[in-house]
């Protein structure tokens, strides 16, 4: 379980990381062309950005604690973000009417969800 934990959390930590660097260091008019990018118009730039930092943030978050044995119960409480951040993720593209990309949030939010459980239940790092 714990194995599968920490292949998870480094999953969802390249994914929102990249995802991350992406909303941070591209125009928004570039992310907007991209496939699934249209919702960026419906956001104004800062808030993109600051979306990309949090998912960072998030990522970071989801790895270092437990790695560096720093405060570990800060990867859970990074997945409870990540989760939320998906939450709201599926709601735009819900509402987009883009219900492959909202799988894939809802897939992304499953996944934050586990990691939420496992580390805050069996395989808690206290």
């Amino acid at each position: 379980m714990n194995l599968a934990l920490w292949i998870i959390a480094g999953l969802l930590a390249a994914v929102f990381l990249v995802a991350g660097a992406n909303k941070l260091f591209i125009p928004q008019e570039k992310l907007a062309r991209a496939p699934g990018g249209g919702w960026v118009n419906d956001f104004g730039a800062g808030f993109v950005k600051a979306l990309g930092a949090v998912e960072i943030l998030g990522a970071v978050g989801l790895i270092l604690p437990a790695a560096l044995d720093i405060t570990p119960i800060l990867v859970p409480l990074a997945a409870v973000g990540l989760a939320a951040i998906m939450v709201g993720a599926a709601i735009v593209t819900f509402r987009r009417r883009e219900p492959m990309h909202a799988l894939l949030n809802l897939t992304y939010l499953a996944l934050a969800v586990f990691v939420v459980w496992g580390r805050f239940g069996p395989e808690s790092f206290g």
